[in-house]
């Protein structure tokens, strides 16, 4: 048995390798072919680019794949398409962080536009023609949409009057001396199956462990392990400046007097608490690294 799984080419590619590798799938990709390697034998993978991902979920060429809820919203927008592909696991991971990003429509700096409503006539270029229509259709606007090949930040105001174009924290958009006046459309990155697929108790069950990976892989980012030593008398002192997960785990040591006390918290707070904890008679404290939480 395999499970034909899709991996994105193109901008989300190095980022769900990465997070693929903390899943514990070592995925290789060839810069002369479509099919990379991972070191699982029950699954064949195949670089496929996120815009055409939903579609060939939803034909069956694929059993699942990963893409972007933008592109789910865009393949879903065409004639008959509904109801063919299922979302498994919500993963929210990006290009640059582990967070969504924006389709924005976004004109000139010093455009008299400040609302969909002033572009009634007017020419929209986005690579996201589907939703785009949609949403203008939604605001009662009517506009013409073309499709952009790509550099859609420089078309504005000689080919094209505004565009809708994503962005993780509008640096390429001010680049280009445009202002943002709406937001279209959220998206985050999208596990998502076959339904057919999902019929087959086999491949069930390999897509939730895989999606259970997955989620946990992304829960333990940017967060660590704290494991130290203290005495009974000081321990209520120590787990007061300890923000964890749930509740820390605090065992029993050789010495009656003493407890080990482990958890998770961000690493970010671990610069300043650390010197907290010792300051509060904390020992033998050791920070350790994460690669998956499940919860």
């Amino acid at each position: 048995m395999k499970l034909k799984l899709g991996i994105p080419k193109g901008s989300l590619q190095d980022s769900t390798i990465q997070l693929f590798a903390r899943a514990g799938f070592n995925v290789v990709v060839s810069s002369r072919s479509y099919f990379p390697s991972i070191d699982d034998p029950e699954i064949e993978c195949m670089l496929i680019r996120a815009q055409e991902m939903a579609r060939y979920v939803s034909d069956g060429v694929l059993d699942a794949g990963l893409t972007g809820l933008d592109w789910i919203a865009e393949h879903e927008a065409g004639e008959g398409t509904t109801g063919v592909i299922e979302p498994i696991a919500d993963l929210i991971y990006a290009k640059q962080s582990f967070g969504k990003v924006r389709w924005v429509l976004a004109v000139p700096e010093d455009s008299n536009v400040h609302s969909a409503k002033d572009l009634e006539g007017k020419t929209i270029a986005t690579e996201l023609v589907r939703a785009t229509k949609a949403y203008f259709k939604q605001q009662g606007v009517t506009v013409k949409v073309e499709f952009s090949w790509g550099a859609t930040e420089v078309k504005p105001p000689t080919l094209a009057d505004a565009i809708v174009e994503v962005t993780e924290t509008g640096s390429s958009l001010r680049a280009n001396r445009l202002r943002i006046i709406d937001t279209v459309m959220e998206s985050n990155t999208q596990f998502i199956a076959n339904r057919a697929a999902l019929t087959d108790s086999w491949k069930k069950h390999k897509l939730d462990n895989i999606a259970l990976l997955l989620k946990a892989a992304i829960e333990a980012h940017g967060r660590v392990g704290l494991m130290l030593n203290v005495r009974r008398s000081d321990l209520s002192s120590v787990l007061a400046l300890l923000p964890a997960l749930q509740r820390p785990t605090i065992s029993s040591l050789s010495d009656e007097d003493w407890v080990a006390v482990n958890t998770i918290i961000e690493e970010k707070t671990v610069r300043d608490l650390i010197p907290r904890l010792k300051r509060a008679h904390a020992q033998g404290i050791v920070e350790y690294p994460l690669n998956k939480i499940v919860l």
